[in-house]
């Protein structure tokens, strides 16, 4: 167990390296990948800080009860800023079955079926924010340990055995902003759960965030940085003087603004990284660079393939008109509504920095604040001082982990390697130091069955990890 100085310095990692994305990538799963999609649905509270506005919404919610043992815990597992299509088959599932634990899993307000309106408009998405979620699953807590067959069977022992009331054991679970979600709803309701997992998680908001392009690079590592950098002066030369053309070569003519385009390609590079794959992009680079043949055309090749094809990334997401769009699909909508969270609570703005930079100098402070206010209307931008008073940013005092290995990312501990495409319960045969991420999963397990067994006596604790 480490103290609060190395959970600050992990914490710098995990931002780093693993923050959530501002455009919303979310990784496409066949129907094997889910341990449940049968849907549930409940009456959620619409403004939880409001005492005359009393609307109610249906939220979708999941429950996987297969490895539930009488009187076991109740894991839930925090969705975040995607549709909630089901129970995720990853590593949590593997710790359900070692606890007896039942899987719930709550949708996040406003994402896929739990919309509270039909139209996304501005004024409509004022009740979307991390704060309204937490209290979204408090509620939920509450109304599922009280009105499932959970506690009817928690009911039935404690009377048979005439045992006093006790409630099933709750513990959260999440990655990356469902992973803050994870860390800040212990830190602001340590009575309705026993302790969290809170994996890459981004609970320190950041407005201009120039440390994630660095460390995208100290990732790539020089060769590759190299190339990177040299496809970014290109392209940004080729914008000039036949901005179409270039456009049209990564599959991209409909974005027309510059700046949208720059941010496709800048995102492209950052996923491979973030999701464990970073040969498939840096190999073909470094080649191309070492025997002369065109940079561009192979990272082009790279972003096409990969990133649009087989990763499943779509570049209308980086359309600002389709952003703008108020009607959009179920699973369409994300990216609008991760965007406004980003554009009114946390920014994450993934701008160049000044000097070294693999992203475009053109992708800058400027850039982000003329979204926000495109997409969204005037006055809306991210009030990032707030978030971090509210939730205290890095100042959360947790045990803490870091995974280290060459093809470690987002989430490694419960997803395994890499993490696009999804490994059956997280397995991490495939990752290139296993023993790494069995260590840290050997800790967390400890950690859950000493808080679980403490749990009536004592307020809990929290787990971050990467």
């Amino acid at each position: 167990m480490k103290a609060l100085a190395g959970f600050l310095s992990l914490l710098l990692h995990l931002l780093l390296l693993s923050a959530a994305e501002s455009r919303r990538l979310h990784l496409h799963l066949g129907s094997s990948a889910y341990l449940t999609t049968e849907e549930h649905w409940f009456n959620q509270t619409l403004d939880h800080f409001s005492p005359i506005d009393h609307r109610q919404f249906k939220q979708r919610f999941y429950e996987f009860l297969d490895y539930y043992q009488d009187g076991g815990p109740i894991f839930l597992k925090i969705c975040g800023e995607s549709a909630c299509n089901g129970i995720v088959d990853d590593y949590i599932s593997v710790l359900a079955n070692k606890f007896g634990a039942a899987l719930v899993s709550l949708e996040h307000r406003y994402y896929g079926k739990s919309s509270p309106f039909k139209y996304l408009t501005t004024e409509n998405l004022r009740f979307l924010s991390s704060k309204q979620a937490l209290f979204d699953l408090a509620v939920f807590r509450q109304y599922y340990q009280l009105s499932t067959i959970l506690f009817v069977l928690q009911e039935y022992l404690n009377a048979k055995y005439n045992l006093s009331k006790v409630e099933n054991s709750w513990f959260v679970f999440g990655v990356s902003y469902s992973g803050a979600l994870s860390a800040w709803f212990r830190l602001k309701f340590p009575h309705l759960t026993c302790g969290s997992l809170a994996s890459s998680a981004v609970v320190r908001a950041i407005y201009n965030f120039t440390e994630f392009d660095k460390q995208i690079g100290e990732s790539a590592g020089a060769e590759c940085k190299a190339a990177l950098q040299e496809v970014t002066k290109l392209v940004d030369e080729q914008l000039q003087s036949n901005g179409s053309s270039v456009k049209k070569l990564f599959g991209a003519v409909l974005l027309k603004d510059d700046g949208d385009f720059l941010y496709l390609l800048a995102d492209a590079a950052v996923i491979a990284f973030q999701y464990g794959n970073p040969d498939v992009l840096c190999s073909p680079l470094v080649d191309a660079k070492k025997n002369g043949k065109d940079l561009v055309e192979t990272y082009a090749s790279y972003v096409k393939d990969y990133y649009l094809g087989q990763f499943g990334a779509s570049v209308l997401t980086y359309d600002q008109q389709h952003l703008k769009n108020t009607t959009p699909g179920v699973e369409e909508s994300a990216n609008r509504l991760w965007w406004f969270q980003v554009c009114t609570e946390v920014a994450y703005f993934q701008v160049a920095p000044q000097n070294d930079s693999i992203r475009s100098s053109k992708i800058d402070t400027r850039y982000h604040l003329d979204l926000c206010k495109n997409v969204f209307g005037e006055g809306i931008y991210p009030d990032v001082d707030m978030t971090n008073i509210y939730y205290g940013g890095t100042k959360i005092a947790v045990p803490s982990y870091l995974i280290k290995c060459h093809n470690c990312g987002h989430g490694t501990d419960l997803r395994g390697c890499p993490q696009s495409p999804l490994n059956i319960e997280g397995n991490a045969e495939n990752c290139t130091s296993p023993e790494a991420v069995q260590k840290v999963r050997q800790q967390i397990i400890e950690h859950i069955d000493l808080w679980l067994s403490e749990c009536q006596s004592t307020a809990g604790r929290m787990i971050s990890s990467a």
